[in-house]
């Protein structure tokens, strides 16, 4: 069903997930336990949960971005007006960002990405290895703290913490979230 922009809601077809795994449920109560009242992202299936769940909650703005730079600036202004926004993004996103990442590293503007990696683990297009290995060397050049969430145990525990680093203590931190705990995409 499409929502108010007529954007449809996204679904990933997913074989090597067990389907009652919760962690995308887990992972929006983290963020919205964290405050997190805005979202920003360009679709994307990995995150196709935590969007679907954010962009059904009556307490959230959400921005669809034509490229994720724009997100950057978007979760900039959204902190000096008085929010905690969350920025999603694919790996393959992030060198769209590089340049734009220098406005909250140079202010301490409080950024949280949480980036779904390709190029990775069971990857079918080799596009998409490039960036997959330079996405955390990319953002760790640009000033950016790096985790990376290889377990759902981890990606909630982690979230939790770089909730904590950014909002909290002004940091800019990008959260990985490891393709093997995506699974495969099915095309």
């Amino acid at each position: 069903m499409p929502n108010i922009l007529g954007i449809s809601r996204l679904t990933i077809e997913d074989t090597n997930q067990n389907p009652d795994e919760n962690w995308p449920v887990a992972l929006y109560e983290t963020v919205k336990k964290a405050g997190v009242n805005h979202m920003s992202y360009v679709p994307d299936a990995g995150h196709a949960t935590l969007i679907n769940l954010l962009n059904d909650d009556p307490n959230v703005c959400t921005n669809v971005l034509t490229s994720e730079e724009e997100g950057v600036a978007i979760a900039v202004g959204s902190w000096l007006g008085g929010n905690r926004s969350i920025l999603l993004m694919q790996s393959s996103g992030v060198g769209n960002c590089i340049n734009m990442l220098s406005l909250p590293v140079q202010s301490r503007t409080p950024l949280l990405m949480l980036v779904t990696m390709r190029g990775e683990w069971n990857e079918f297009n080799p596009w998409q290895v490039p960036m997959g290995k330079a996405t955390q060397v990319a953002l760790e050049a640009i000033g950016v703290t790096v985790l990376r969430a290889e377990t759902e145990r981890d990606l909630i525990e982690i979230v939790a913490q770089a909730a904590t680093m950014a909002y909290d203590a002004d940091g800019q931190i990008a959260v990985l979230i490891s393709q093997r705990l995506l699974g495969k995409k099915v095309w």
